[in-house]
């Protein structure tokens, strides 16, 4: 398993995203190798978590998630991006 994390220094993001989770799901879990996505309020922004089956396939949701925030919230983009393989998971 492969795993994204993608940081957004907007707190308000996040409640943004919920409200259009319908059209988040559907492009973040069209992609294949797709295994799971959270979405996160932290303190200092809002944090996304994609899991896949493979490198290639999480960074494919990498850049699907830029395509649409850039045609649905002009502006928003991810302030650190990062990813790694999965070694542990409960």
């Amino acid at each position: 398993m492969y795993a994204t994390v993608r940081h957004y220094t907007d707190p308000e993001l996040a409640d943004q995203l919920r409200a259009r989770a319908d059209e988040v799901a559907a492009v973040i879990s069209g992609i294949p190798g797709f295994r799971s996505y959270h979405l996160i309020h932290a303190d200092d922004g809002t944090i996304s978590v994609s899991v896949y089956d493979d490198e290639a396939s999480a960074k494919a949701s990498n850049e699907a998630a830029a395509s649409w925030l850039s045609a649905n919230m002009p502006g928003v983009t991810a302030d650190h991006v990062a990813g790694g393989e999965v070694v542990f998971s409960t």
